[in-house]
């Protein structure tokens, strides 16, 4: 009986031993790919000049998700913080001295906005720019000029801390960085009138993309903290969190207050910040999308 126990807990500790092996060896790899050169030829945006440009970039800096992670003066913020070995935290992107953008030219701006490529080819890891992969050109450049013009803010650089298992999942490619999953050959939008239509509207829900995958209808967020909820399904399909609103106010109702019309809140993951500083158009714009889109079973991104 003992030369069987000895046995079993030899082959515990070898098995237990082994996986220590794998997960640091992943972690590695992790490493390793997050110092990799991504290759990229990316096309110029005009930046406007005008009033009308920079409130339009303003806009959507407020709107799309931007300030989320570095906040409405752009110096940057704990994006998590979990005390567990988890830590992002975003970078000041103001043109403060320092700051990790005060050298980034136009070019670099659309590399790592659009593409989620760095100015020296490493991946952005956790900049979310399928989200903003879409934009139109003009959009882009209205973003473009309004972060340049940013007044000057105290911030400082990224900071990402991943503890070894979210290491090795990111070498195991269970979960991305935008880099490898942005279509880099794909022309950017061409625009469409800004209308309370689902045309617009599919325009809009870029934004959401991050979160709640390309497909809208959500399931666990890759490479979140195992805390956050699942994303929420926006199609349709069963699980649907749009079957909880009737018409657009009552959506519109929610984007402003962070509350289901039962009175219920939603988690405060939602980019609400953002989220609120819709304007109706837009708003209207995206539920009309949402409303009309093919379903999809919940959690299949």
């Amino acid at each position: 009986m003992n030369k069987w126990l000895k046995r079993g807990a030899f082959t515990v500790t070898a098995l237990v031993a082994a996986s220590a092996a794998a997960l640091v060896l992943g972690a590695q790899l992790g490493e390793r790919k997050m110092q990799r050169q991504v290759a990229l030829q990316v096309g110029a945006v005009t930046l406007p000049g005008d009033a009308a440009g920079l409130a339009r970039g303003k806009y959507l800096y407020l709107s799309r998700g931007c300030t989320e992670c570095h906040g409405v003066d752009g110096a940057g913020k704990d994006v998590v913080n979990d005390g567990k070995g988890m830590r992002v935290r975003a970078p000041n992107i103001t043109p403060a001295a320092g700051s990790a953008v005060e050298r980034y030219t136009v070019a670099d701006w659309v590399r790592t906005v659009r593409h989620g490529v760095k100015p020296d080819g490493r991946p952005a890891i956790v900049m979310p720019s399928e989200d903003y992969n879409r934009l139109t050109d003009a959009d882009l450049g209205a973003l473009v000029a309004w972060l340049r013009q940013m007044p000057p803010a105290p911030g400082g650089p990224a900071v990402i801390e991943f503890p070894l298992p979210v290491k090795a999942l990111y070498a195991a490619g269970v979960i991305h960085d935008a880099a490898e999953i942005i279509d880099h050959a794909l022309p950017p939008s061409q625009p469409v009138p800004e209308a309370a239509t689902a045309a617009h509207g599919a325009y809009v829900a870029n934004a959401c993309i991050g979160c709640h995958g390309a497909g809208l209808s959500g399931g666990r967020i890759p490479g979140a903290p195992p805390e956050w909820p699942a994303a929420a399904n926006l199609t349709p399909g069963d699980g649907s969190a749009m079957a909880r609103y009737a018409d657009a106010d009552a959506f519109i109702q929610m984007l402003r207050s962070g509350r289901r019309p039962d009175g219920s809140a939603v988690d405060r993951v939602m980019p609400f910040e953002s989220l609120q500083a819709l304007n109706d158009t837009d708003a209207q714009a995206l539920y009309l999308h949402l409303k009309g889109l093919a379903p999809r079973p919940a959690g299949k991104r």
